[in-house]
């Protein structure tokens, strides 16, 4: 789909439908509303009036201007109670009205991003519109071949504006937001796509198809060169499937010489049977998305290179499988990583942590300013924290504070828990540094705390996606499945961030 910015208004743009968004506790029509309105001869006050549009947030009303409007129909979509009214709100309705486009079979529809009496940033109103109208539309239909004429697809959106001063503006704007949205975008396609087609070969070279993209250069380890790098760690989860590892390493360069990387980390299991520790084979088929935050750092990179972020980013992905195979690791077994700590592994579920272990370890050779790391790591966390929310765990409160004001700002919301030292004596071996798993008992911390034992003495920042990286149902501009959670949340602290740290 694209996006135009055009100069006009939305009553006399000649388009199949326009979008107009409005608070439920506005007694009046007001603004261009009222202007629209008065075009057609008081419809929306009528409905109003009338009870049947309210304008509760996400409810929509369709009417029909019989030749009044150059636009043969208006979508109106509530966007709640004005004081509540915040970014999250509006990608939420502007989502709901581009899928009421598409219900209709329309190709083209306008909205403009005027809200009325609000003190939010026009830049900021223009990416949460554009954001919500990208992610709102996207399907995943690479596999359907039955019926694919019947599936609908909106071509076109225009946001107008009849302001001069403000065009330049909301075109940047929302030039950004389409670079954000086409990076989640892409990592929804990752993640969705069953395992059988994204091996990880097949992320490596998906990884590899961003090298030479505005200073990006992409490096691609075999088994080889892992075992070479002592990453035995990462390799004990790599041994039990026929498909070969990969490390993966993406360097941005956006940034000064001088200036430090910042290193991301992201898990990178293509598939995840649990090893011999197998799961129950309910869900199994889930664990496709095991990859999820592998996936993230590859968007993260793709859209600093397309928004020309002035920074140093490295990416870091371990890539593999976790099988039950004739020569895969087993509870009992002792691993030295790459750091030179041994791990004793009581389970082969919790290997994420330990090819992590050895990515962290292998950050350091960056002296990065700060390490972030992301992954769907435990179940844990959906106990503790539910579906739709990221658990944040950390050594640097700086670090930390900024992703929280990330989360705020886009909606992919963090809780930060604790890594108490009490918390350090559970996951202690009694035959090696380490173990692997510090039991059901603060499950998301103890990995964590693990983790932390190879981030070294640099910033570092945990956040356990296990919960909003797949969603169960539809949320306005989250469809059912994956939800390519992490990549607008650390985009907008990269965005934010101190050159000189």
């Amino acid at each position: 789909m694209k996006i135009h910015v055009k100069k006009g208004t939305l009553s006399d743009i000649s388009i199949e439908a326009i979008a107009l968004f409005l608070f439920e506790d506005d007694k009046e029509v007001a603004g261009q509303a009222k202007i629209i309105d008065e075009r057609i001869g008081g419809l929306i006050t009528e409905i109003k009036h009338c009870g049947d549009f309210e304008g509760k947030a996400l409810q929509t009303a369709l009417l029909y201007t019989k030749g009044l409007l150059p636009t043969a129909r208006i979508i109106l979509v509530g966007l709640g109670k004005r004081k509540e009214f915040d970014m999250e709100k509006l990608r939420n309705a502007s989502a709901k009205a581009a899928q009421q486009i598409r219900d209709l079979n329309l190709k083209r529809f306008a909205v403009s991003v005027h809200i009325e009496e609000t003190s939010f940033p026009l830049d900021s109103l223009t990416e949460s519109l554009v954001e919500g109208i990208f992610l709102g539309l996207y399907q995943f239909t690479r596999f359907k071949t039955l019926e694919r004429d019947k599936i609908k697809e909106v071509d076109e959106a225009f946001i107008v504006e009849e302001r001069e001063e403000r065009l330049k503006i909301i075109k940047a704007a929302a030039k950004s937001a389409e670079i954000i949205s086409g990076a989640v975008s892409f990592v929804r396609d990752l993640v969705s796509t069953p395992a059988n087609e994204m091996t990880p070969a097949i992320l490596a070279d998906r990884a590899c198809a961003l090298d030479g993209k505005k200073n990006v250069k992409v490096k691609i380890m075999d088994k080889t060169q892992i075992e070479e790098m002592g990453m035995n760690s990462f390799l004990g989860v790599a041994r039990g499937s026929d498909e070969a590892p990969k490390f993966i390493t993406l360097e941005y360069g956006g940034g000064s010489q001088k200036q430090p990387h910042i290193a991301l980390v992201g898990k990178g299991l293509t598939f995840d049977s649990g090893g011999i520790s197998i799961k129950p084979s309910e869900k199994m088929d889930e664990m496709k998305t095991d990859m999820a935050g592998g996936a993230a750092v590859l968007g993260v990179i793709r859209a600093a290179a397309d928004l020309n972020l002035p920074l140093n980013i490295v990416g870091l992905i371990p890539a593999t499988e976790n099988l039950p195979g004739g020569r895969a690791y087993k509870p009992g077994d002792i691993l030295k990583s790459m750091s030179g700590q041994t791990i004793e592994v009581l389970n082969t579920d919790a290997e994420g942590r330990l090819i992590l272990a050895d990515a962290l370890t292998y950050a350091a050779r960056y002296k990065p300013s700060a390490i972030i790391d992301l992954a769907t790591l435990t179940g844990a966390c959906i106990i503790a924290l539910g579906d739709y929310v990221i658990g944040m765990m950390g050594t640097d409160d700086t670090l930390k504070k900024r992703i929280q004001e990330a989360g705020e700002a886009t909606g992919e919301k963090v809780w930060e828990l604790p890594l108490w030292e009490e918390y350090h004596e559970l996951i202690k071996s009694d035959i090696a540094d380490f173990k692997n798993s510090g039991g059901r008992a603060a499950g998301t911390i103890t990995a964590a705390v693990f983790l932390s034992k190879f981030a070294g003495e640099y910033p570092w920042v945990h956040l356990d996606i296990a919960g909003p990286a797949l969603y169960k149902k539809d949320k306005p501009y989250i469809p059912k499945g994956a939800s390519g959670v992490g990549v607008r949340l650390l985009l907008h602290a990269l965005r934010n961030w101190p050159i000189n740290g």
